[in-house]
């Protein structure tokens, strides 16, 4: 997926990452950074664009 690509995100966490971006907006942050802000909040928060395969999320068996 190359760098920029949103495809892989759901609907959910566009509308997030757009909420986010709006904050950052009207607290004086540029519309560039506001949005990397967004999307880095939305990566850490939900770890990241769609998944598939079952067994997902299952703890480490290390």
């Amino acid at each position: 997926m190359p760098q920029g690509d949103k495809s892989a995100y759901t609907d959910k966490q566009k509308r997030k990452a757009s909420h986010i971006a709006e904050g950052y907006e009207e607290r004086g942050v540029s519309k560039d950074e506001a949005e990397a802000r967004a999307w880095a909040t939305v990566n850490r928060q939900d770890g990241g664009g769609k998944k598939s395969g079952s067994g997902r999320m299952k703890p480490s068996q290390h």
